[in-house]
């Protein structure tokens, strides 16, 4: 596997981490719940890691993008599966929309 092809799965994991350490803040309650605090503050940690990391092989832009898009794709996704948030056809265009444009950066021919 190239360097840049692991940059990009760094990314992507980090990427799934933001959506759990998002959803665990949610869930600690200001922080006053042990169990999602302490998932937060570890998924927070490894996300940022695995950002820092990718960003020596992706442009800080395109990295940053994908990295909030895809977090905040998968973050909506599980509210709206488990019932926290409504679905609608709209919210799910929208949401395959930020996926489809963070797929296309990927596309994009890197000039690093």
């Amino acid at each position: 596997m190239t360097k840049n092809a692991t940059a990009w799965l760094i990314l992507l994991a980090s990427a799934v981490l933001e959506a759990v350490w998002a959803t665990a803040l949610g869930l600690s309650d200001g922080f006053s719940q042990a169990l999602p605090t302490a998932v937060f503050a570890v998924t927070a940690t490894l996300s940022m890691a695995g950002l820092g990391i990718a960003v020596k092989s992706i442009p800080l832009g395109t990295a940053y993008a994908v990295w909030v898009g895809i977090g905040a794709a998968l973050t909506v996704g599980w509210a709206m599966a488990t019932g926290v948030e409504p679905a609608s056809p709209l919210k799910l265009l929208f949401i395959a929309g930020i996926v489809g444009c963070a797929a296309g950066l990927k596309l994009l021919p890197q000039d690093r």
